[in-house]
């Protein structure tokens, strides 16, 4: 029956059995499609609007769900029990097997191109597609003062770091494997307001105001960490 069933919902989406794969498969894989990222995604982002029903019916009964933003052209799938912008938390009882760990720098890092982001959208500074552009020089500057914390020194690892960040589908920049690191100009996509909770940019900002001996480290103490807090 489950079969019949899918065969009819593609027939009338206009897709075939693989096109539909590769879409599902791309999506719980990457947690995160956008199409200005490449030719691939934006191919994956027009099939994906041709059978958006479809996708959401398969991945709710896993307690997935998905934020489709049109006007900035991404979608994205978060864990079970993750705030989603514009839905009701889930009542469920949830564990974290979906969830993206993350390390300290990484979680650093996305906390202050949150409040980077908010100041250039404030500020107007903001191009046609929602993008704010940011120097590798002024994420280190943010994380310094905003969590006493720094980028990685090895030039190696900040690479790591920049492609972590683009693999979230947060950032964009030019080249994988320039020496120039430091001179990188980082695009920031709109898709990180979503990322970060309105509860962890509040916290963010509002101890950031207060004196050094009064800050508390806001990012974990191991290195297996999640931005999806538990409900």
């Amino acid at each position: 029956m489950i079969e019949q069933a899918l065969e009819e919902a593609l027939a009338q989406c206009r897709l075939t059995r693989n096109e539909f794969s590769e879409l599902l498969v791309r999506l719980l894989d990457y947690g995160v499609i956008c199409r200005d990222e490449s030719n691939v995604e934006s191919i994956l982002y027009d099939r994906f609007q041709r059978c958006e029903q479809l996708i959401r019916e398969w991945i709710s009964p896993l307690g997935l769900r998905l934020q489709h933003d049109s006007r900035f052209q991404f979608i994205r799938v978060y864990p079970p029990g993750a705030e989603v912008p514009g839905m009701p938390d889930q009542e469920e009882p949830h564990h974290g097997g979906f969830r993206a760990r993350l390390g300290q720098q990484e979680v650093a890092a996305i906390l202050v191109l949150r409040v980077e982001y908010d100041k250039s959208l404030r500020e107007g500074q903001v191009d046609d597609h929602g993008c704010v552009a940011l120097t590798l020089e002024a994420l280190e500057l943010g994380m310094r003062n905003l969590l006493k914390m720094s980028l990685p020194d090895k030039q190696i690892e900040r690479k790591q770091l920049l492609k972590k960040l683009r693999q979230l589908r947060l950032i964009q920049f030019n080249g994988d494997d320039s020496d120039a690191v430091v001179d990188t100009l980082l695009r920031v996509r709109p898709t990180i307001a979503q990322f970060v909770s309105e509860s962890a940019l509040a916290q963010l900002v509002g101890e950031s105001g207060k004196d050094d001996a009064e800050i508390e480290r806001i990012t974990p103490e191991n290195e297996d960490h999640s931005l999806f807090s538990e409900s």
